[in-house]
C-alpha cells in the first residue's frame, strides 16, 4: 500500500490572523526553555471518517484565522538572531491535498503498520531539521481528503517555540471555535510571559556543545501502536506491592516502568549484560512553581526533560518492577522539589546541571552503547476528543522520527492508555516479543 498510496498536493496558501497584531506585540521574546528545546518540528495527524461537514473546509480556515489573532506568535517567523519571533502576521502555511485510497482501507493497514501515516505529515516537514528549523514557519497545517470523503488533518509545530502543552491547548481551543463558533473572547487562551520570567541566556557560557550520537539515533525508526486496556491495567497493578513501595503508582508510572524494562531487555538481547539506559521524562513546570502561578497557561516551552538512568549495577534489580517505578518516582520528585520554591535563576541551574550530568559528554549523551529514549505522557490532553465538527478521530499519529520515544495517551473511553512506540528497527521485534508486552498489551 505504501507504494500504491499517493498524496497529491492541490494548493498551498498562508492563513493570517483575522485582525492585525498590535505594534507592541510584534517582537515576541523566546525564553531560556525555548532555547534548550529540541530543534525539530513535531507533527500530529488526526484521521477523521466521512461526514456531511467534511466538505466545509472554509470553516476550518476561517476559525484558524480567528484563533491566530489571539495566539499571534504562531503566525510569525523566527528573527534572524533566533532570539525572538517577529509577529508581523506572515501566516500559517495551509496545504490542501488528496490521497488515492479510502480511509477504511488505510486504517485497516495502519493499525498494523503505523508508518503508513508518514505520508500525511504536512508536505516538506520530513525534511526539517536543526539546519533549517528557524527558517520554517512555526506552524504548518495540511488537510488531505480520502476518496471516500474522510480526512487527515495534520498539524506540525516548531518545538523551539512551543511544547506539547502549547500545541495541544491551541488545537483544542481551535476545535471549540470551529465546531461551536465559540467567540474568541470566551476561549481559554494562553499568556505570553515566559520570555520575561526566564529570559534567553548565552548558552555558550553555561552549556557545553551537545554531544548527541547516543540520543539521536542514526538507525531507522519504525512505529507500532498498542493499548493497555482497563483489564490489563488492573492486572498490572497487582504486580506492584504498594506496601513495599509506600506509594500507589499511577497508571502512567506503571506502564512507563513496564515499557522501559522491556526496551532494556530488547536492546540487550544476545548480549551477556544489559545495556545502560537513560530515559528522558518530560515534566511540565506549569502549576508546579509556587512563585509563578500566572504561568499555568503560558505559551512556549516550560518543561524539564528529567533524566532517569539505569546503571549496570542495577541489573540484578531488573526483575523488580518496584525498583524501576521507585527510580522513576524518586527522580521526578527530586526535580520537582528543587523547582517548587525556586527562583528563575535557580530553576535554570537545575536544568543546566541535569543536562551536564546526563545528556552532555561522552559518558551518557555521546555514548552509542547507552540506550536513549523519551517517554512522553500526553494523558489528560483530550486529543482523542478533538472534534472539529466531523466526529472524533479514528486514529492519531504522533510524529518525531529523530529519537526513540514512547507516546502515552488516553483511549477514547479514557479507561485505558494507548501507546505509540517509535523504536530502532533492530530493537522492535525483540520489544514486541517481550513477555511483558505480550502479557499486557493489545496490538
Amino acid at each position: 500500500m505504501k507504494d500504491q498510496m499517493q498524496v497529491k498536493i492541490l494548493s498551498k496558501s498562508l492563513i493570517k490572523p483575522s485582525s492585525p497584531t498590535p505594534d507592541h506585540l510584534q517582537d515576541y521574546k523566546l525564553s531560556f526553555f525555548d532555547q534548550v528545546a529540541d530543534k525539530a518540528h513535531m507533527p500530529l495527524v488526526l484521521f477523521y471518517p466521512h461526514c456531511n461537514n467534511n466538505s466545509k473546509n472554509e470553516e476550518l480556515e476561517e476559525s484558524l484565522s480567528r484563533v491566530l489573532t489571539h495566539v499571534y506568535p504562531l503566525a510569525g517567523r523566527f528573527a534572524e538572531d533566533e532570539s525572538s519571533v517577529l509577529c508581523l502576521d506572515q501566516g500559517v502555511t495551509y496545504i490542501k491535498a488528496t490521497v488515492n485510497c479510502h480511509l477504511d482501507d488505510f486504517l485497516e493497514r495502519a493499525h498494523k503498520d503505523l508508518d503508513l501515516a508518514l505520508p500525511f505529515w504536512p508536505h516538506g516537514i520530513m525534511e526539517v531539521d536543526d539546519t533549517n528549523i528557524f527558517v520554517t514557519p512555526l506552524m504548518v497545517v495540511q488537510v488531505t481528503t480520502f476518496e471516500c470523503g474522510g480526512l487527515a488533518l495534520s498539524i506540525s509545530t516548531s518545538h523551539p517555540a512551543m511544547d506539547g502543552f502549547t500545541a495541544f491547548t491551541f488545537i483544542y481551543e481551535w476545535v471549540k471555535v470551529c465546531k461551536f463558533g465559540t467567540p474568541c473572547k470566551e476561549i481559554n487562551f494562553m499568556s505570553f510571559n515566559l520570555g520575561t520570567l526566564f529570559p534567553a541566556k548565552d548558552l555558550t557560557a553555561i552549556l557545553d556543545d551537545p554531544v548527541d550520537e547516543g540520543k539521536r539515533t542514526k538507525s531507522k525508526l519504525i512505529a507500532r501502536k498498542f493499548v493497555f486496556d482497563e483489564v490489563a491495567i488492573s492486572k498490572l497493578r497487582k504486580k506492584f506491592d504498594t506496601e513495599a513501595l509506600s506509594f500507589k503508582p499511577s497508571r502512567v508510572e506503571m506502564i512507563t516502568t513496564l515499557l522501559w524494562r522491556s526496551l532494556i531487555r530488547a536492546a540487550g538481547a544476545g548480549n551477556p549484560h544489559l545495556k545502560r539506559s537513560i530515559m528522558a521524562f518530560p515534566f511540565s513546570l506549569r502549576g508546579k512553581v509556587a512563585a509563578f502561578p500566572h504561568a499555568t497557561n503560558s505559551f512556549g516551552n516550560f518543561i524539564i526533560e528529567i533524566p532517569i538512568r539505569f546503571e549496570h549495577d542495577d541489573e540484578t534489580k531488573m526483575e523488580s518492577l518496584h525498583h524501576i517505578v521507585k527510580l522513576i518516582r524518586d527522580s521526578v520528585q527530586e526535580t520537582a522539589s528543587n523547582c517548587v520554591n525556586a527562583t528563575p535563576d535557580e530553576i535554570v541551574s537545575v536544568v543546566v546541571n541535569l543536562y551536564k550530568d546526563s545528556y552532555a559528554g561522552s559518558e551518557w549523551g555521546g555514548n552509542s552503547e547507552v540506550v536513549h529514549f523519551t517517554c512522553s505522557s500526553l494523558c489528560r490532553f483530550p486529543m482523542q476528543k478533538a472534534d472539529f465538527g466531523w466526529g472524533k478521530p479514528s486514529l492519531m499519529h504522533f510524529g518525531s522520527r529523530h529519537s526513540q520515544i514512547f507516546w502515552l495517551y488516553d483511549t477514547e473511553d479514557e479507561t485505558g492508555i494507548a501507546v505509540q512506540v517509535d523504536l530502532q528497527e533492530t530493537y522492535m521485534n525483540s520489544f514486541v516479543g517481550d513477555q511483558d508486552i505480550m502479557d499486557f498489551a493489545k496490538f
